[in-house]
């Protein structure tokens, strides 16, 4: 891994470079309500939820975050109301990157194209990409793919619109579910875990794990 040079940097985005916050806005919602150990359970929900709403047919994200609450807020016995949704759909293209990322996707930036496959809407993810303090090639979105990942839809439009194969990327994610999985299975064979904490290490998938994003250059040997 340390001598290969890819094509292209491809990356998620939504959690890997920007700090994604449904959990704090959750919180926000419902935290006053709740004491800690509920409060875990509606964010752990609320996770599960939103990837099952992902996994069918490609559908606006405003719908994906308004299905996922109203099914959260039934589990647990909350009231679910329409403009709660819409706030935290809205609240997506104010978030920022970790505070790793601009310094550490500099520095690669300036000799491998950086390519972002996101889960996001047209209409929201540049908000979100400007914030990362380096140059893009190009951004993908799942509403351009027509599908969400870890559905392989999602990835096989990114190899055509790069014109690339699989093994000639080096993909980076913090999750295994949404991202590496699918990619161990498309033979991306150069891959790199950011352990942001948000899902356990899982050795079967092959990858090279990084604390940030600060750990990049060193990976392509740069």
């Amino acid at each position: 891994m340390t001598t290969f040079r890819p094509k292209y940097i491809t990356f998620d985005c939504y959690g890997t470079l920007i700090n994604f916050q449904m959990a704090e806005a959750a919180r926000d919602l419902y935290g006053a309500q709740l004491d800690e150990a509920r409060m875990q359970q509606v964010i752990k929900n609320f996770s599960a939820y939103r990837f099952d709403e992902i996994m069918g047919d490609w559908k606006p994200y405003a719908e994906v975050v308004h299905n996922s609450l109203e099914r959260t807020c039934k589990r647990n016995g909350l009231e679910f109301r329409d403009e709660d949704a819409k706030m935290i759909y809205e609240r997506v293209p104010t978030w920022g990157p970790h505070a790793d990322v601009p310094a550490g996707l500099a520095k690669v930036a300036r000799e491998i194209p950086l390519v972002a496959l996101s889960n996001a809407m047209n209409c929201q993810i540049m908000s979100n990409v400007e914030k990362l303090g380096a140059p893009f090639h190009a951004v993908y979105t799942a509403e351009q793919a027509n599908a969400y990942k870890p559905r392989f839809q999602a990835f096989e439009y990114m190899f055509d619109m790069l014109n690339c194969n699989p093994e000639d990327i080096l993909h980076v994610s913090s999750s295994f579910r949404y991202d590496l999985m699918s990619a161990h299975d498309l033979g991306i064979k150069n891959k790199v875990w950011v352990n942001r904490g948000h899902e356990p290490a899982n050795p079967y998938y092959g990858y090279t794990e990084i604390a940030d994003i600060s750990g990049l250059a060193g990976v392509v040997g740069l």
